[in-house]
C-alpha cells in the first residue's frame, strides 16, 4: 500500500502523487481561492479565471516534495532547487567570519569555492540544510532587490547568512540571497537548534538564490550550468577534490 516504507530492495509501492503545499502557502493560496470563488459566484469572470489560475500558481510554488537524503559522513547537500549559476573562489561573507560574542566557531578569511544556484519561480522554493548538527548563527541583512543571478547579488541584495556546525567540528555557511521578484526571507530556524542533513531550514518567496561556501580543500561534485534539486544532490564531500566537466549528448 502506498505509504508503506520503500526501500532499493524493491519493498512498498510507487505511484505518482501530487505533492504536499508547505503551510506557508496555504493562506496565501486560500485568499486567492476566496476571491476566485466570490468573484465566480457573482459571475465577474473577468475576474474568476484570472484568481483560478493565480489559486493554482501560488499552490505549485509552495509545494514541497519529498526528498530522500543521500546517507554518509563527509557530504554536504543541495539546499536548493535550481541552476548552478556560478562556482567561484570566493572570501566567505564577513558576517560569518567576524567573532559574534557568542564563542561560537566561524569561517576563516581564506578564500573557499561558493556555488550559487539560482531559483527561478518554477523552482520549489523550501531550502534544506547542507549538513546536520547545531545552528550556530542566523544573521538577516537588509539590502537590495536585484538580479539574484548577478555575482553581487551575494554583497548587495537582502540576504540572511546561516552556519552549521557538524558533530566531528565541520562548520559549514550558506546564504539565503532575495532577487527582483523575491521580496522575504522566512527562515525555520534558529541558534542553537539541532538539525539533520536535509531538513527543511526556511524559503524565499518567488525567485531567489542560495549560495553555499565550501570549506577549503573540498570540491564542488557539481558543475556550472547543472540543474539540481534540494536535500538530493551532493555539492561536495570534505576533503574530496575532483576537476569535473559535462558533456553534450
Amino acid at each position: 500500500m502506498l505509504g508503506d516504507i520503500q526501500d532499493n530492495k524493491g519493498r512498498g509501492e510507487a505511484a505518482w502523487q501530487w505533492p504536499s503545499i508547505h503551510p506557508e502557502g496555504r493562506k496565501f493560496g486560500l485568499i486567492a481561492a476566496v476571491i476566485c470563488l466570490v468573484a465566480a459566484l457573482f459571475a465577474w469572470e473577468t475576474i474568476a479565471w484570472p484568481m483560478a489560475g493565480l489559486t493554482l500558481c501560488i499552490l505549485a510554488f509552495f509545494r514541497d516534495p519529498v526528498r530522500v537524503v543521500p546517507q554518509g559522513g563527509g557530504l554536504i547537500i543541495a539546499p536548493a532547487d535550481g541552476l548552478v549559476s556560478l562556482i567561484r573562489e570566493v572570501e566567505p561573507p564577513r558576517e560569518l567570519q567576524v567573532e559574534d560574542g557568542s564563542g561560537s566557531p566561524r569561517l576563516g578569511s581564506a578564500p573557499v569555492t561558493r556555488i550559487s544556484i539560482f531559483m527561478s519561480v518554477f523552482d520549489v522554493h523550501i531550502n534544506r540544510a547542507p549538513i546536520g548538527g547545531t545552528v550556530r548563527r542566523v544573521v538577516y541583512i537588509p539590502g537590495k532587490f536585484l538580479n539574484a543571478d548577478l555575482d553581487k547579488a551575494s554583497e548587495e541584495n537582502e540576504r540572511q547568512h546561516l552556519l552549521i556546525e557538524a558533530a566531528d567540528g565541520t562548520v559549514i555557511g550558506f546564504t539565503q540571497i532575495a532577487g527582483l521578484v523575491a521580496r522575504r526571507i522566512l527562515p525555520f530556524v534558529k541558534p542553537g537548534d539541532i538539525i539533520a542533513a536535509g531538513q527543511r531550514i526556511g524559503l524565499i518567496r518567488f525567485g531567489s538564490r542560495v549560495d553555499v561556501y565550501l570549506p577549503a580543500g573540498t570540491d564542488a561534485k557539481v558543475i556550472l550550468g547543472q540543474k539540481i534539486v534540494a536535500g538530493e544532490p551532493i555539492l561536495g564531500e570534505l576533503g574530496q577534490q575532483q576537476q569535473l566537466e559535462g558533456l553534450p549528448l
